[in-house]
């Protein structure tokens, strides 16, 4: 039962972006840049800063011109800022402040699409292909994600074979990374293998990153399936914040201080200090005024108390 696991994982905090997205309680700029600091200097040498989405649909994130700019005089050369573009509208207002990366979304399921952004998959990807191309174009990396690749809220089971086709239509309008996710927490393992092995017709698996959600127990068990077959990036949210607002019932992501502890554990290096990530999710859990959503951190905090 040998596996050759990656010798180093390189985690994508999300918390900034998809973890406060829905708070219901504005965030202020300051306390979102805060975190960003606090991942950064946890050893987060990838984040997702923020979304240039309409203000309309995501209040929160309507800060994100003055983010990016309170972050522009400590930004770190070796961090890579990336931040969610919907639209072309969306990637001119993004450019002003040179993210490191944009992330571009697709679905595997027809119908979440529909409902989450009022259009086909095929029309998404054809939306997305203009802003990929301008990306390119300026030197900035094109991440595409890929939402319910193994199941969705309205239609159950994604077949692999939509994974694939999705996966071969991102990589054909530019993307460089393709991201596997879990939308709403339903994967077991083998369903996540046989979404990342649908990937892999078009995809290498250097090429491929997971992003699990954790509404069924399953993300950790999740990740374990994707190390297996070889992803080395993982999208994870400090102190297992946020979720998705067009998936009804789906809970937050996997708790980043989770993933770091498990792979630390299989002596995998991620560069993170677990203690000070700690720090950052007690922090913002803090202001939130809500529990924190991840286990160890919950752990390492009663220990320290007791």
């Amino acid at each position: 039962m040998s596996h050759s696991y990656p010798s180093h994982v390189t985690i994508v905090d999300v918390s900034p972006r998809d973890g406060l997205q829905n708070e219901s309680m504005t965030v202020p700029t300051e306390v979102k840049q805060t975190l960003i600091n606090d991942l950064i200097a946890a050893g987060v040498k990838k984040l997702e800063a923020t979304s240039f989405v309409s203000p309309k649909w995501v209040p929160q994130m309507g800060d994100n011109s003055a983010l990016l700019d309170a972050l522009a005089p400590t930004r770190q050369t070796d961090v890579c800022y990336s931040v969610l573009v919907p639209n072309m509208r969306g990637f001119e207002n993004a450019i002003l402040h040179r993210p490191d990366e944009i992330v571009i979304f697709g679905s595997a399921s027809e119908t979440f699409s529909q409902k989450n952004i009022n259009c086909s998959i095929d029309e998404s990807i054809e939306r997305f292909a203009p802003v990929a191309a301008a990306a390119k174009a300026q030197g900035i990396k094109v991440r595409g994600v890929i939402s319910c690749t193994v199941g969705c809220p309205y239609e159950g089971d994604i077949d692999p074979s939509q994974v694939a086709y999705v996966t071969k239509r991102l990589i054909e309008i530019g993307s460089e990374q393709i991201g596997i996710a879990d939308t709403i927490g339903v994967g077991t393992p083998l369903k996540v293998q046989r979404a990342l092995q649908a990937a892999l017709e078009y995809a290498d698996i250097s090429m491929l990153s997971g992003h699990f959600h954790d509404t069924y127990g399953q993300a950790l068990s999740n990740t374990l399936a994707a190390l297996q077959m070889g992803v080395s990036e993982f999208d994870t949210s400090v102190a297992g914040l946020g979720g998705c607002p067009y998936a009804k019932g789906a809970t937050g992501n996997v708790a980043t201080e989770d993933v770091v502890y498990m792979l630390h554990g299989m002596g995998i290096s991620t560069g993170i200090d677990l203690d000070k990530l700690v720090v950052a999710g007690e922090r913002i859990s803090e202001f939130l005024k809500r529990p924190n959503g991840s286990n160890v951190a919950r752990a390492i905090i009663n220990k320290r108390q007791s």
